[in-house]
């Protein structure tokens, strides 16, 4: 009675035992498929953002024997040595941090620089002690009796701590002067006495790190008894009005910040005994005439090296000065008809040879000066760049060097003799390695990626051996999302200049579809984008390919990576060669068939929210709607060192400068704009945005705009979630059919 009153679907000739064998069959070989890969969103982004850069032993610093390194892990000092098979505990600070003693913050944000390089953790000379700086005050321990020892205890933070050579002191800023501590002891030594807010001593200003990429402004001498330091007098810069709205009572941050053609800080390098005294100054010339981007000593500790460049930076001299007396005297002096980059490729070596990267040719290489001054020779040669120096072994007379060698898109290391003998590459693998070494050559960790592969980490010995790997690559990203491939393409332009492209196509890519583009772009000097390496796998790319558009970026000339020559059209006139390229860029794109030649976006940060407004007013015909974020409007605007740089000084290039910046013809607008901005943005200021939105107002045209509250230079935290949202809004309402 009951089965008759069953639906019609469980009345079957088949029994209820054969029903569930089959289901089981089906179930087990359900299990046996794949999963069903997640497409990327804006909501999965969080959660696959925070594995796609994890890396291994972040901040590790080496030995200075090179058998073991060590980072800092929470309240650990992590260790890996050659024979380990595991990172192991080297001592805990946990009880010792918490004597700290807290230091006290201003009301007022102080604008350091993101790219000042203070070290929280480094090496005595004899790899037998660790200097620690914990919460502003400085920590010690001693592998002789394993005990962490707290060395100060202020209310004023300790900062840029370094080591004596001897390893007995320690040297630190605190506030505007500069101290040295002896370890036995205890003594505290103050050197400097005439600092102020205006006057910085052994303290670096806001642009020098920006734009020179120096993070410190103190040297120990090699025999351990003086300090050179630099001085910079500041009352002369530019100060910027900051104002940080978001309290009930709006508190004024003001930024010393020098803009192209104003003054830059006096600068003063000077040499002190570590036992106090006065301060004898390096004649170097009129400081308002030069900048310093590099100061070492030489091995024998007999002279300052300094080098000096002009304000324009096309004229550099490597200056050697007797600590004594403070005369110079020039041994290196280059010149460029356009300008000189500034890189951490030189050596002076103990015979007193140097060794120093070079753009003799347009492309940078290594060259070896003798040490009577008289030769100089090349280690490297050849239409590539050398993009990094890993080692040098003096005794064997060998420079392991990181190079672009098999392709732009690529780095890996070589090795080479003094004498440019013996080259031969030693990390393998197409892609993208970047390397560690260790100070003896001996050994290296290679963390190595590709496009379709993320980062694993390995060390090596010298030659290139693998010892072990360090950290395997999380593929989690890819076995839970659907990560939509990136291709690298070539093309050549009308003038026959070869470029390389990043393509994404949507998901459900048809070829017979036209397909909305949002061209991604930066553009701008010392920055390559398109290489053959991990970009997260999880990326607002991949969100808006998910939903249905192609996304492309290409590196057009002024770009690094592809020598100096491809570097240099940009001289004095930014922003028009740049677009000319991103036009053949698009050009191509649409040859390819399934490119749509009417929906077509822009979107860029920085330069690259420069180069947005670039494109949108000079080919309108191609770009039908930007997102510009944090843009240079009118680079009157931006700082002196990178501007002159490539812009020369606005009262010897004023046609230079105006025909470079947006501001000028904001009339030109014809496409959708999404203007982007932080109210306290200490790189580009949010006066260019207000400026750029009162000219589109006098011209009458229509924009839209997204004002952020952080004091930085991009967008983080969950207001960048919002960020992302309001792009992908953006683009679907501008790019619709």
């Amino acid at each position: 009675m009951l089965i008759r009153t069953m639906p019609n679907w469980i009345r079957t000739t088949h029994s209820i035992s054969s029903v569930a064998r089959a289901s089981a069959v089906l179930l087990a070989a359900a299990a046996l498929l794949p999963a069903q890969k997640k497409p990327v969103t804006l909501e999965s982004m969080q959660d696959g953002m925070r594995s796609a850069f994890s890396s291994f032993a972040p901040g590790r610093v080496w030995s200075p024997q090179g058998v073991r390194f060590v980072w800092v892990e929470g309240s650990k000092v992590m260790q890996w040595t050659k024979s380990s098979t595991e990172a192991g505990e080297l001592f805990s600070f946990e009880a010792q941090e918490k004597n700290a003693v807290a230091t006290t913050s201003e009301k007022a944000f102080g604008w350091e620089n993101r790219r000042v390089q203070e070290e929280r953790l480094q090496w005595s000379a004899d790899g037998k002690k660790i200097l620690l700086l914990l919460k502003g005050d400085l920590f010690y321990w001693d592998s002789a009796n394993g005990k962490v020892e707290q060395l100060t205890a202020t209310s004023a933070a300790e900062r840029d701590p370094k080591f004596s050579p001897d390893g007995t002191k320690v040297s630190f800023r605190r506030g505007f002067e500069l101290y040295v501590l002896d370890i036995a002891s205890r003594k505290e030594t103050r050197l400097t006495f005439d600092g102020t807010a205006t006057r910085l001593n052994a303290m670096l200003d806001w642009v020098y790190p920006e734009e020179l990429d120096l993070g410190t402004a103190h040297w120990w001498s090699p025999d351990s008894k003086q300090i050179a330091y630099m001085q910079f007098e500041v009352g002369r810069e530019h100060i910027y009005g900051h104002v940080d709205h978001l309290p009930v009572e709006a508190v004024s941050e003001p930024e010393r910040y020098p803009k192209a053609g104003t003054p830059n800080a006096d600068v003063r390098i000077g040499v002190v005994n570590v036992n106090g005294g006065e301060t004898q100054w390096l004649d170097l010339g009129e400081p308002r005439l030069y900048l310093y981007p590099r100061v070492t000593w030489t091995p024998d500790g007999k002279a300052v090296a300094v080098h000096r460049t002009n304000r324009v930076q096309n004229q550099l001299e490597v200056l050697y000065a007797d600590p004594k007396s403070g005369r110079a005297h020039s041994v290196i002096s280059i010149s460029d008809p356009a300008w000189i980059n500034v890189a951490d490729d030189f050596r002076i070596l103990a015979d007193g040879a140097i060794l120093a990267g070079g753009e003799l040719d347009g492309f940078r290489h290594l060259y070896l000066q003798s040490p009577d001054r008289k030769t100089v020779s090349r280690a490297t040669e050849g239409n590539w760049e050398v993009t990094g120096l890993a080692c040098v072994d003096e005794a064997k007379k060998r420079i392991w060097y990181e190079s672009s060698e098999p392709s732009p898109l690529e780095r890996q290391l070589y090795s080479v003799n003094f004498d440019g003998s013996g080259k031969r590459q030693v990390t393998q693998g197409a892609g993208w390695h970047t390397v560690s070494m260790s100070p003896t050559c001996d050994l290296f960790i290679d963390s190595y990626s590709s496009l379709q592969t993320p980062s694993t980490t390995s060390l090596y010995d010298g030659e290139g051996k693998q010892l072990r790997v360090l950290k395997e690559a999380d593929r989690s990203v890819l076995d839970k999302y659907e990560i939509l491939k990136t291709e690298i393409v070539n093309f050549k332009g009308a003038d026959g200049t070869q470029f390389y492209g990043r393509l994404i196509k949507p998901a459900n890519f048809d070829p017979a579809r036209k397909y909305p583009v949002i061209v991604q772009v930066y553009g701008g000097p010392h920055a390559q984008s398109v290489a053959n390496r991990w970009m997260g796998g999880v990326s607002l790319d991949q969100v808006f390919a998910h939903k249905g558009f192609v996304i492309w970026q290409m590196d057009n000339r002024g770009s690094a990576g592809r020598g100096h020559g491809f570097e240099t059209p940009v001289n004095r006139r930014l922003g028009k060669v740049e677009v000319e390229d991103q036009k053949e860029g698009v050009k191509y794109l649409i040859s390819l068939g399934f490119a749509d030649p009417k929906r077509i976006g822009v979107m860029g940060w920085s330069y690259g929210g420069y180069m947005t407004l670039q494109c949108l007013l000079n080919a309108p015909e191609i770009f039908k709607a930007g997102a510009a974020g944090a843009p240079v409007t009118n680079w009157l605007n931006y700082d002196t060192i990178y501007t002159e740089r490539y812009l020369g000084l606005p009262s010897e290039n004023a046609d230079g400068y105006r025909d470079s910046s947006p501001v000028n013809f904001a009339a030109k607008l014809q496409g959708r704009l999404l203007l982007i901005h932080n109210i306290e943005d200490d790189n580009v200021l949010f006066a260019n945005s207000l400026q750029m939105q009162n000219a589109l107002q006098e011209a009458g045209k229509s924009y839209e705009f997204l004002l952020y509250p952080q004091k930085s230079h991009g967008v983080g935290g969950k207001a960048r979630a919002h960020l992302n949202a309001q792009y992908v809004r953006f683009f679907e309402d501008a790019l619709k059919p």
